[in-house]
């Protein structure tokens, strides 16, 4: 951020005003309480107000919290304020530190990451210590939550340039920083690794059918079950790297993210020495079929299909799109390449409606089927540009970092015809041998807009690809064709 840049100045001063305003406040309730009877009941603390009748009281919670000073902000330098060092892409994990995001107590004064833990369930937390369901300096106990597979360090994880979005530490946090959480520190896991089986009808139908044959290692029955290995990944941005991989300075990324929240975390303005951002997004979901330790092994032979979320295809069978037909053919195929000696991976980014949010994908879903000539490929993108601006806020530059946390260094079978994943993949170093469109039997007939538009703005395919004359004439279902 330059001393040029007017606006952020007129920021900073408000921001200063603002602590100066929360010192001499706190000053006058000290000398109020110094100058009260001992006798008074209100010695120590102000009671809270009275409920009202449309207020949540219960009689057991606590508040100590609200009688707290709020700290909205800190800065550099300020009095007690020490953060605990941390190098990102460090040689070692002990040289890296733990990323410490809590405000609790013992943690506030040595915070060295802005936002919370839980990415976007963060809000949820915060409304269980506002009605009593949580004590607000709840510190979790790991006892036996240990990963049930390894996931090793490697080149990636010491490098600051290939992971940037998430902590490559994050699933050994509790044990590798277990003298600081002993300390008093609230560390806290921002990954965490399990097993399971997975049951879904399309799975038995391809048992039924012959497409799956029943191993007992991947393929567990007749059913169709699926032994899988899996993890899930909260986002931890290290913020000059985030704002290198985007071209941008880090100073216009950290004023967007500050003014585009509403001003949700100043301390991505007041902080600059804290690099680290835990952002209040989804995370990422990673099922592994087959050995987990093939992952890394290049003589394996890997199959993948990095998912975006469509919550209306992947869970309700949406046919509008093609997203829960290549999510299944990508697994199916997945667990083929474990059968055969090698590894499948299904990596699942909650970037609903291309990171739009849902409610702008069925704006555009009205918009798209009520416009003049009805829903066709050459308008596919104008309606979503229209509504949200933009094409795609999924911004596929940060998707690899899960990818080099695997440790993945070839992909042999690539499960998408995505130009933008595809790129991103290679660019950032990992070889893509093939590319696997999705086979045209699969794709729903109101989805033919969607896949024909993509392929004709740069998406993979070994089919034709239409001239704009010829997407005018590829058209979706009509409203009368799905009224009931």
């Amino acid at each position: 951020m330059t001393s040029q840049d007017p606006l952020a100045e007129e920021i900073l001063a408000s921001l200063e005003e603002l602590r100066l305003n929360q010192q001499r406040l706190a000053e006058k309730m000290t000398r109020m309480l110094a100058t009260r009877s001992p006798s008074s009941p209100s010695d120590t603390s102000f009671p809270p107000p009275s409920p009202t009748s449309a207020s949540v009281k219960r009689p057991d919670t606590p508040t100590s919290s609200s009688q707290q000073r709020i700290i909205l902000t800190t800065y550099p330098g300020q009095l007690g304020v020490r953060p605990i060092p941390l190098s990102w892409g460090a040689a070692s994990y002990k040289e890296r530190g733990p990323v410490i995001a809590s405000r609790h107590t013992q943690s506030i004064k040595k915070r060295n990451a802005i936002g919370a833990y839980g990415g976007s369930y963060c809000i949820y937390r915060a409304l269980a210590v506002a009605i009593g369901d949580l004590p607000n300096n709840h510190r979790p106990n790991f006892d036996m939550t240990e990963p049930t597979f390894d996931v090793k360090p490697n080149a990636s994880w010491h490098d600051p340039t290939k992971i940037v979005s998430l902590d490559p530490f994050g699933h050994l946090a509790p044990s590798l920083f277990i003298e600081e959480y002993n300390e008093g520190l609230d560390v806290r896991p921002t990954i965490a690794i399990t097993r399971a089986h997975m049951t879904m009808a399309e799975m038995e139908m391809s048992v039924q059918n012959g497409k799956l044959d029943v191993d007992g290692k991947v393929v567990v029955n007749r059913r169709g079950d699926l032994a899988v290995s899996k993890a899930a990944v909260e986002p931890v941005w290290f913020l000059p790297g985030v704002a290198d991989r985007f071209g941008i300075d880090e100073g216009l990324l950290r004023r967007a993210l500050f003014e585009d929240t509403g001003g949700m975390y100043p301390e991505l303005i007041t902080r600059p020495d804290l690099k680290v951002f835990l952002p209040p997004i989804g995370g990422i979901s990673v099922y592994i079929f087959g050995n987990p330790a093939y992952v890394s092994d290049p003589s394996k032979k890997l199959t993948l299909r990095v998912h975006d979320e469509c919550n209306g295809s992947d869970v309700f069978g949406s046919d509008i799109c093609t997203c829960r037909p290549y999510l299944i053919y990508g697994i199916e195929e997945c667990v083929k390449q474990a059968q055969q000696g090698g590894v499948g991976v299904i990596v699942y980014f909650r970037k609903e409606g291309r990171a739009l949010g849902e409610v702008t994908k069925y704006l555009v879903y009205n918009a798209r089927k009520r416009q003049a000539g009805g829903d066709t490929a050459d308008n596919y993108f104008l309606r979503t540009e229209c509504i949200a601006g933009v094409k795609d806020m999924r911004f596929q530059a940060l998707m690899p970092d899960v990818l080099h946390w695997l440790g993945i260094q070839k992909i042999d079978r690539m499960m998408s015809m995505s130009n933008m994943k595809h790129d991103a993949i290679v660019g950032s170093g990992i070889p893509i041998i093939e590319r696997v469109p999705i086979p045209e039997e699969l794709i729903p007939a109101d989805s033919r807009v969607e896949i024909d538009a993509k392929i004709a703005s740069g998406y993979f395919t070994s089919g034709e690809v239409l001239s704009q004359e010829q997407l005018a004439t590829v058209k979706g279902r009509d409203w009368e064709d799905i009224e009931h």
